[in-house]
């Protein structure tokens, strides 16, 4: 076999790219994986495990406001010490990096660094390592970067992305977040937590524009509740970064103008694929409009180009740009290349969760989708968490929704809003992924007490068997 010659070439090595070089190779395939920065990418560095190490820590600062506030215990809150946070938060980001790159040496995936471009269909070159040759195919795995505004230059200390938040100079006091998405809103939830005056602006008409309209209704009174500025239909129509700070004007959906002078501003209005410098020309292949990667074939999610493959943030949708959806599309790919015929991935059974405080979480089409799909003939079954026993307890509100294409029809989406609801969403991904109706999951008993009983009780509603919801 010659030096430069393998059976498949993966281009990055985020979750995407070294999902893909870990099934290849345990397939029996011959791996390359091309990475010029750090395995792991955007997810594990900046993004995913970063900003929930983060999370966790800004529930614990709440927890001893709740401590005191709502059960007698206390305790007070002496202060945050940001170095010894961002430690712990950097010990577990290194572990899982150490993690990810002996899984790879382990599966004998030979990583190579350098920054890569096609030369043609199946062929690579990474800079200071040469032209490689994939016999099976070329796998792009690229990610994304944040987008920003024209004429707004991050600076990393009053102007960030939220790629570099986490990792600017201590907690600041005050902080405008612009954009109303998952990121967004994890941002400014932690930043409240945490105990700044937090802004949060959304150009739509409501918080979480693509989720549930009663997703974003709860997410909205419960960050509200905590104490953060809400403005939705509003713009930022122009920021001037000074020595101290930043001063935001924005537009509210009523047309009035403000002024805010707030210590950073936080731009987290969505991602963009990254694909230049990979001289996509040269394997005739293009980006769309939009600067994505399109396939020409989803079941395969392969290019024009046939042995060309695209997985993760440089898919467009309906790929999610999630982490836990580009491992799905690795292990898709990679049995491909290996010869298989594995199942599309079902994107329409893809969980999303927004990791703030509140929590969302949500699978399956909104109620307004389902309605557009069935023609009108959808309905929907709400319950409030604070309707069971461990929603009491918790006292932070929230809710279940369950929507299915008509009576007794299938589930199409379940919609959470509350306390670690995260941790509850995998059930409702089966329950949607393999097309059950409700009568098919009420007649399973739920835990007494806990919040997924909630979950229970909105079925066995649909499926006319209401226990304690009528």
């Amino acid at each position: 076999m010659h030096e430069h010659e393998t059976d498949v070439i993966v281009i990055g090595g985020g979750t995407g790219g070294y999902s893909t070089a870990l099934r290849a190779a345990a397939l029996g395939l011959r791996v390359v994986l091309a990475e010029r920065d750090l395995i792991g990418g955007t997810c594990l560095h900046r993004g995913c495990i970063p900003s929930k190490a983060m999370l966790h820590a800004a529930e614990l600062v709440d927890g001893i406001a709740e401590a005191r506030e709502r059960w007698g215990v206390k305790a007070t809150l002496e202060s945050v010490d940001w170095a010894a946070l961002t430690a712990t938060r950097d010990d577990i980001v290194a572990r899982n990096h150490r993690g990810v790159e002996g899984h790879l040496s382990h599966a004998g995936v030979e990583v190579v660094r350098g920054d890569a471009a096609l030369t043609g269909p199946r062929t690579v070159r990474i800079a200071r390592h040469g032209e490689w040759t994939a016999r099976r195919g070329v796998v792009v795995a690229t990610g994304s970067r944040p987008r920003t505004l024209p004429g707004l230059a991050p600076d990393g200390r009053r102007v960030v992305t939220s790629d570099d938040a986490l990792f600017a100079p201590g907690l600041p006091a005050s902080v405008l977040v612009l954009g109303g998405g998952a990121i967004g809103v994890e941002y400014a939830s932690l930043h409240r937590s945490m105990g700044a005056r937090v802004v949060l602006v959304e150009a739509a008409d409501r918080l979480l524009p693509l989720e549930d309209a009663d997703v974003s209704r709860h997410l909205t009174r419960g960050l509200k509740k905590r104490g953060v500025e809400v403005l939705t239909g509003a713009r930022l129509e122009g920021a001037e970064p000074y020595e101290d700070g930043v001063r935001a004007t924005v537009r509210t959906g009523r047309g009035a103008t403000s002024e805010l002078d707030v210590e950073r501003l936080l731009v987290a209005v969505g991602r963009a694929p990254v694909t230049d410098g990979l001289d996509l020309a040269a394997a005739g292949l293009a980006t769309d409009a939009r600067g994505f990667l399109a396939p020409a074939d989803w079941s395969r999610l392969e290019t024009a180009v046939p042995g060309v493959h695209a997985v993760g943030d440089v898919l467009p949708p309906p790929s999610p740009g999630l982490a836990h959806a580009s491992f799905a599309e690795g292990l898709l790919v990679a049995e491909t290349l290996a010869g298989g015929s594995p199942r599309p991935v079902d994107y329409d059974a893809v969980p999303r969760v927004t990791y703030s405080s509140p929590q969302t979480a949500s699978v399956g089409l909104t109620e307004a989708e389902a309605r557009d799909r069935t023609g009108g003939e959808a309905v929907a079954n709400t319950m409030p968490l604070t309707a069971v026993a461990k929603g009491m307890v918790h006292g932070q509100g929230g809710m279940v929704k369950v929507v299915a294409e008509g009576p007794g029809g299938r589930v199409l989406g379940v919609h959470l809003v509350g306390p670690h609801v995260s941790e509850m969403i995998a059930e409702s991904q089966l329950v949607v992924g393999w097309d059950a109706e409700p009568a098919d999951v009420a007649q399973h008993i739920h835990p007494h007490p806990t919040l997924s009983e909630a979950v229970g009780e909105a079925y066995l509603t649909l499926a006319g068997r209401g226990l304690h919801q009528q």
